[in-house]
């Protein structure tokens, strides 16, 4: 399991996500060696240049490094992705 260098805060960007997919990110994000007081969970982050921001999508997390900074938005390269798996009955799970 691969896990997430970062010094400071990381920015978990959350957009209208259901409770079930948040809570199973913040999980799986624990679990990838980030510390829950280390997440700053937002719509609207103010990153710099060098911080983690992870994107949350239904069956995915997306970590990524900010690049640079132009007009107050951010350009990120992805570092790598975490899968999100669902049961048969749609329940999130844990496959690490």
């Amino acid at each position: 399991m691969q896990k997430i260098d970062y010094e400071g805060k990381i920015w978990v960007l959350n957009y209208n996500n259901p409770k079930p997919l948040l809570d199973h990110a913040i999980h799986m994000l624990e679990k990838h060696g980030v510390k829950r007081e280390d997440m700053e969970i937002t719509e609207t982050p103010t990153t710099k240049v060098g911080d983690i921001i992870i994107e949350i999508w239904p069956y995915e997390l997306i970590v990524g490094r900010v690049r640079t900074i132009r007009n107050d938005s951010f350009i990120s390269g992805t570092e790598f992705k975490i899968e999100l798996k669902l049961d048969e009955n749609g329940n999130y799970v844990d496959i690490l």
